[in-house]
């Protein structure tokens, strides 16, 4: 009964939080490229690494943005926190649009990211002091969307399905010099070179997004970290039939912050019945 419970939740999140959200609202092969300072490199080969070089970086703390373009109107989503690559774990605050009246604030919402796990605290309908559990594998997009922010470092692995890729050039990101890179990813080839924790997610998401096909544009610093990544996603919104736009956009800054996510105890996660949005 409790697993059926926290089905429940799950399936409310997902139609209430970005569904309602929505409702209110290709790249060449690469190969043996040379960057500019004159280094060979394989953008293909590099992007695959990028995952693996975060991982090695320890921290950061990360802004995200969420674009979402449905029936003529654009509404955006924005997110700040921090992520621990090597434990996987992670903490958004994430600030809901206005309504379109412009006449209801949404209070933000409290997101702890866990391999295979979103914690949210602040959804409607749940107790101010309760966190809803929600499994990313059963998620349609593999909480690419459903959160309103995408996990930095699911982000990151999303590259590790680079099919194609081509090195833009030189430039710069809040002031850092980087590496511009654009491509398209496949969702499940990224899954197959997944880590444990991220690959049921991403074959949940290549199985239910419109395309498994993730064009994007990713910047990466001298030391191979990412420091931006824009993925454009093809969400089917269960409430419509056309497919929804999606632009997620991660920016990761201040590598090495102490970054201490504490996930909630059981009795901390609410069970019951959300309203559906």
């Amino acid at each position: 009964m409790a697993e059926r419970r926290r089905g429940l939740v799950g399936a409310a999140v997902l139609s209430g939080f970005v569904a309602g959200v929505c409702a209110g609202a290709a790249g060449c092969s690469g190969g043996g490229a040379v960057a500019e300072d004159g280094r060979a490199a394989d953008p293909v080969e590099t992007l695959h690494r990028a995952a693996d070089t975060l991982v090695e970086a320890g921290t950061s703390k990360a802004r995200t943005s969420m674009e979402m373009a449905t029936g003529g109107t654009r509404v955006t989503i924005r997110g700040q926190g921090a992520y621990d690559y090597r434990r996987q774990l992670g903490e958004l605050r994430v600030q809901l649009p206005q309504d379109p009246a412009g006449t209801s604030e949404h209070r933000p919402i409290a997101e702890l990211l866990a391999p295979g796990a979103l914690f949210m605290k602040n959804r409607d309908g749940v107790p101010d002091d309760k966190w809803v559990r929600v499994e990313t594998a059963t998620l349609s997009d593999g909480n690419l969307v459903t959160g309103g922010a995408t996990d930095p470092f699911a982000a990151a692995e999303v590259l590790r399905g680079t099919r194609t890729a081509t090195y833009v050039g030189r430039t710069e990101v809040a002031g850092t010099a980087v590496r511009h890179y654009r491509g398209t990813a496949d969702l499940a080839v990224a899954a197959r070179d997944a880590s444990a924790g991220g690959r049921n997610a991403l074959r949940a998401a290549a199985k239910g997004f419109a395309t498994a096909r993730v064009p994007f544009d990713v910047y990466l610093d001298d030391q191979g970290r990412i420091r931006k990544v824009r993925h454009r996603f093809s969400f089917v919104n269960g409430q419509r039939k056309e497919p929804v736009a999606v632009a997620s956009t991660t920016l990761l800054y201040d590598f090495g912050a102490p970054v201490d996510v504490r996930l909630p105890a059981a009795r901390d996660i609410y069970a019951g019945r959300i309203a559906q949005e």
